[in-house]
């Protein structure tokens, strides 16, 4: 497994529990990567995506992807209950909320529904200013990906500080040696193999900011704003994380998301105080829809992950549970949906 993030030590754990030998090589040290910088909400609710699935790959794929994400909420509790792992994993409602016009809004939400998820509308969100409406999600959850990460890592065989330099047939060349494997899996975030898979054309990079503040409001819930130049909210150790202000990457030349986090949060939660900030970045695909599974047709004994598009802590779990199912030649009922082969010209 190439990458030590949520991704691949996930992967990685699920192929050990079934009798797989697994080594995973980590250029810098596990959860460095964007596992060390998400907010780490495992939502089903993906902001503002269901109406356009429908539009672009249709109603059964968002059904598909809905339930994927439900399935992989379950299976995060499952694991963390089974391993009595301490990574403040809580169950919560996710809201999708407007400052601005429901009838977008309203859109999404029938959308959602019709995907199969658990949402209603309502007009109480626990949010300490107006909002327009909002729609509920119930049963999502949030977790610390980090102590998770660190926990399953104990029963694996991890390499740090080995990055992979090219990759060929059942070898990989590293910075340490030489591995051979029968399987190889990357979940390094970005595929660096150009070809086959060519996916530096079939995905971009986006970058988005986080502010920690201190002496905000604790909130009941998490929260994704379904307005341009809104904020993304969650709670974590007493400090209210506040994102927002994405971007493609290398188009913000003039600088200054921080500051438009800084003001909508003065304006929003006028008490609070910055504690921290960072910033995070995703692959986005084509499509909207993560690549999951086989690497190539030309290659058949790789796979891989990427492409989650902001929505990684869902998308892990969904990913390792496919990939294992592939190597084991078990049928999986997302493959073709999440398959990195797949052709989809008019949702791209």
């Amino acid at each position: 497994v190439i990458g030590g993030g949520l991704a691949g030590i996930l992967t990685a754990a699920l192929l050990r529990e079934s009798g797989v030998d697994v080594v995973v090589l980590e250029a810098d040290r596990i959860g460095s990567g964007q596992t060390e910088n998400t907010t780490a909400k495992v939502t089903c609710q993906h902001g503002m995506l269901y109406h356009r699935l429908e539009q672009t790959l249709g109603q059964d794929s968002a059904r598909l992807y809905a339930g994927a994400g439900q399935q992989a909420l379950e299976w995060y509790q499952q694991l963390i209950w089974d391993r009595r792992i301490d990574c403040e994993w809580e169950r919560l409602p996710a809201y999708l909320y407007t400052v601005r016009s429901e009838a977008e809004l309203l859109r999404e939400f029938a959308a959602q529904e019709r995907a199969g998820l658990p949402v209603r509308l309502t007009e109480e969100t626990g949010l300490p200013f107006p909002t327009a409406g909002a729609v509920r999600c119930e049963n999502q959850a949030q977790l610390h990906p980090l102590r998770l990460l660190r926990a399953l890592a104990e029963e694996l065989t991890i390499r740090e500080g080995t990055r992979v330099l090219e990759a060929e047939g059942d070898q990989l060349r590293t910075s340490s040696g030489t591995v051979r494997a029968e399987h190889i899996i990357f979940c390094c975030h970005f595929p660096f193999v150009n070809a086959p898979g060519y996916y530096f054309l079939r995905m971009h990079q986006e970058r988005s900011y986080v502010l920690a503040l201190r002496g905000a409001p604790a909130l009941p819930g998490m929260y994704y704003s379904a307005d341009p130049g809104g904020a993304s909210l969650r709670m974590a150790d007493g400090l209210l994380l506040v994102g927002g202000g994405a971007h493609r990457t290398g188009e913000n030349r003039e600088g200054g998301k921080y500051e438009a986090l800084r003001r909508w949060a003065g304006l929003h939660f006028p008490d609070a105080a910055e504690a921290g900030r960072w910033s995070a970045q995703d692959c986005m695909t084509l499509d909207g829809m993560p690549y999951m599974g086989r690497f190539a047709a030309s290659t058949p004994r790789w796979y891989v992950a990427t492409g989650f598009g902001k929505w990684g802590m869902t998308a892990s779990m969904a990913a390792a549970h496919l990939i294992r199912d592939q190597i084991f030649g078990q049928e999986n009922a997302w493959a073709q949906l999440f398959s990195p082969q797949r052709f989809t010209p008019a949702a791209s």
